[in-house]
C-alpha cells in the first residue's frame, strides 16, 4: 500500500514501506537522499504521500494497531535531514504544542493532555499515526493534517479521551509548533481514524465568506470548520449512523452512544459506521462551478467484541472480534453529491462494493470515480447520470488524475488494482468460512474474489 509521491523542485519525493523518505531526481532517477525515519520491528510503516512545503518533506507513519506512537516528521527538501517531529501523543514539548497554542474549545488549552487523558504511560504506544493526507494554506501559513486511532482498539484498556488521537492539527510548517487542534472522535472505540483529506474552500456560511476547512469524517459526519481558529460550524451526518447522538456545536463534542460502546466480553452489534469508516481515506472532490463536493463512501455496519490485548513490539495490539457486513439496503458503497453550504445530498448513487476510489471533478461538469469490481465511470456532475464506464482488470481503489499532454488533447488516468482491507479479502480469496478475516472486512465482502482479479494495471483514456 502507497498512496504516492510529491514533485517539488527537479525532485521526486516518495516513502517506503520499511520507514525511509527518499528523494530522487526527475530526470535521471539518480538517488539524491534517503533518511530512515522509524523502525519496522517495532511494526512502524509509512504508507503515506509525503507533501512538500516551503522546502519541508512533510511525512507521518503507520501502524495504528500495532501499538507504535503517531507523528508527523518535517525534512529538508534538499539534505533529507530532520526539520522537526511532532508526535500525537505525550507531553505537550513533545506534541509541539507551546504558547502559540490556541485551541477554539476551552477544553482543549489544558496542559500535556497527551498524557493526562490516557491511563499511565499508555501514550508511549497509543497509536495516532498520520497515515493520511496534509493540507496547507499558503495565506494562512499552516499546514493541516489528521492522526489516527487510538491503540489497542478495545477501549477499556485506555480509559479517557486518549488526545490527540482521531483528531486534526494546524501547525507552522517552519517549526511544527500546533496553532490549533480538535479531537473528532474522542476516545475512539469503533477505529474512526481522523485521517481523511481536508478541502481548503472559501464559501458563503452564515452569510458571510468564511476560510473553511472541510471534512466527510469516518465518525459519519461533515464537518464544516473554521480553519483559521478550528471552530465546528456545521456536522452533518452524510449516513446511517448508530454509533454515535451527534456533535454538540456550543461545546463542538462528539457525542458517542454509550449503547454501542464495545466493553471487554460484551458483543455489540449493529454499530454504524463500521471501522474502515462512513468514508476512509479515499479523497473528494469539489466543484466551484456546481458548488457540491463529491464523495466516494461505504455503506457498512459491524458487531464487535472486545477482549484484552497484550503489547508485544512489532505485533498486532489490536484486542477487538470484528465482523462487518452491509448497511441499510445492503448495498455497501455510495457515490454522493453534498451541498456544503445547504448542508445536504443533492444525489446518490448505491453501488455494491464500498468506493474506495478517489474523485474527480472536471469543469466540463463530469465526475470520475472507480469501482471495487473494476468498472471506471463517468457520471454528470449535476445529476449523477452515468455518461460512460470502462471495465478494468482489477478493482479500482486508486485516485483519478487528469492532465492535457502535449498535443493539446485532455487525459484521464487510473490505477486498476485492489489493495489495502478489500486486497487482504481478494488476495485470500476468502470463501466465508471465517468472517473475521482482514479485522473482519471478510464478512461483508465475501463475494468479491467472484467480481474482481488482483492486477494493478494504469489505464490511460482521451476526452473528446
Amino acid at each position: 500500500m502507497n498512496r504516492g509521491a510529491s514533485y517539488w523542485n527537479r525532485r521526486v519525493y516518495y516513502n517506503t514501506l520499511d520507514n525511509q523518505t527518499v528523494a530522487v531526481d526527475a530526470e535521471t532517477g539518480k538517488e539524491a537522499w534517503r533518511t530512515r525515519l522509524g523502525d519496522i520491528n517495532r511494526g512502524e510503516t509509512m504508507t503515506m504521500a509525503p507533501l512538500v512545503v516551503k522546502g519541508k518533506v512533510l511525512v507521518g507513519n503507520s501502524g495504528g494497531e500495532m501499538g507504535v506512537r503517531g507523528w508527523l516528521t518535517a525534512l529538508d527538501a534538499e539534505t533529507g535531514k530532520i526539520a522537526w517531529r511532532a508526535y500525537s501523543t505525550g507531553p505537550d514539548a513533545d506534541v509541539l504544542i507551546g504558547p502559540d497554542f490556541k485551541p477554539f474549545y476551552a477544553d482543549d488549552r489544558r496542559p500535556d493532555l497527551g498524557v493526562s487523558t490516557w491511563p499511565k504511560d499508555t501514550w508511549k504506544i497509543g497509536g495516532g499515526t498520520v497515515w493520511g493526507w496534509i493540507s496547507y494554506d499558503p495565506e494562512l501559513d499552516l499546514v493541516y493534517y489528521g492522526t489516527g486511532n487510538p491503540g489497542p482498539w478495545n477501549p477499556a484498556q485506555r480509559p479517557g479521551d486518549n488526545k490527540w488521537t482521531a483528531s486534526i492539527f494546524a501547525r507552522d510548517p517552519d517549526t511544527g509548533q500546533a496553532r490549533w487542534a480538535y479531537q473528532w472522535s474522542p476516545h475512539d472505540v469503533h477505529d474512526y481514524d481522523g485521517i481523511n483529506e481536508q478541502l481548503l474552500l472559501d464559501l458563503p456560511i452564515g452569510g458571510r465568506t468564511r476560510k473553511v476547512l472541510v471534512r466527510p469524517e469516518r465518525n459519519g459526519y461533515i464537518y464544516v470548520m473554521d480553519r483559521a481558529t478550528g471552530q465546528v460550524l456545521s456536522a452533518d451526518p452524510f449516513v446511517h449512523i448508530t454509533s454515535s447522538l451527534g456533535v454538540d456545536l456550543k461545546t463542538g463534542k462528539y457525542i458517542p452512544d454509550p449503547a454501542k460502546d464495545p466493553g471487554t466480553m460484551k458483543p455489540v452489534t449493529d454499530i454504524c459506521p463500521a471501522a474502515p469508516g462512513a468514508k476512509d481515506w479515499q479523497p473528494t472532490a469539489f466543484s466551484p462551478r456546481t458548488g457540491l463536493l463529491y464523495i466516494p463512501h461505504n455503506n457498512l455496519c459491524m458487531d464487535v467484541q472486545a477482549s484484552e490485548a497484550n503489547y508485544i513490539a512489532g505485533t498486532p495490539f489490536v484486542g477487538m472480534t470484528v465482523v462487518m457486513h452491509a448497511g441499510p439496503g445492503g448495498h455497501r458503497g455510495e457515490f454522493t453529491a453534498w451541498d456544503v453550504v445547504h448542508r445536504r445530498a443533492v444525489w446518490k448513487i448505491r453501488e455494491r462494493f464500498p468506493v474506495w476510489s478517489g474523485a474527480l471533478v472536471t469543469a466540463g461538469d463530469v465526475v470520475f470515480y472507480g469501482t471495487m469490481e473494476g468498472w471506471f465511470k463517468a457520471v454528470d456532475a449535476r445529476n449523477g447520470r452515468l455518461l460512460w464506464q470502462f471495465k478494468t482488470e482489477s478493482g479500482i481503489i486508486g485516485q483519478p488524475v487528469t492532465y492535457r499532454g502535449p498535443d493539446g488533447k485532455q487525459y484521464v488516468a487510473i490505477l486498476s488494482g485492489v489493495g489495502g482491507w478489500a486486497g487482504a479479502v481478494e488476495a485470500g480469496q476468502a470463501n466465508g468460512s471465517d468472517s473475521t478475516v482482514a479485522l473482519g472486512f471478510a464478512g461483508a465482502m465475501t463475494d468479491l474474489p467472484q467480481a474482481t482479479n488482483r492486477g494493478g494495471t494504469l489505464y490511460v483514456f482521451s476526452l473528446p
